[in-house]
């Protein structure tokens, strides 16, 4: 059965793929939308626990390899916080140097 599956899905276009996975984010948003905060606090313990778990079994280039993407996007966030401050200093500059004129 989950073989027939696998074959729908290779068969899918980009367009009923993107259907397919917005109908199950919609469905869990459902669901979530539903839940106590007890049954969302199990859940979040739940997925902590897995993430302790694939750590405790990742070699040391995998974590390596972990801790670098996590740098490397703080990195680009920052960047962008930068870039829009300066935008905004330019569009600020731009304002007053009209007002004065």
């Amino acid at each position: 059965m989950a073989q027939r599956g696998q074959y729908r899905r290779a068969e899918e276009t980009e367009e009923q793929r993107n259907s397919r996975l917005s109908d199950m984010a919609q469905r869990r948003q459902g669901r979530r939308a539903e839940e106590t905060e007890e049954q969302r606090n199990r859940r979040l313990v739940v997925m902590a626990q897995r993430g302790q778990g694939r750590r405790a079994e990742e070699t040391d280039k995998q974590r390596d390899s972990r801790l670098s993407a996590m740098l490397q996007h703080a990195r680009e966030r920052r960047l962008n916080i930068i870039e829009g401050q300066n935008h905004h200093q330019i569009q600020t500059f731009y304002a007053a140097r009209n007002v004065l004129n």
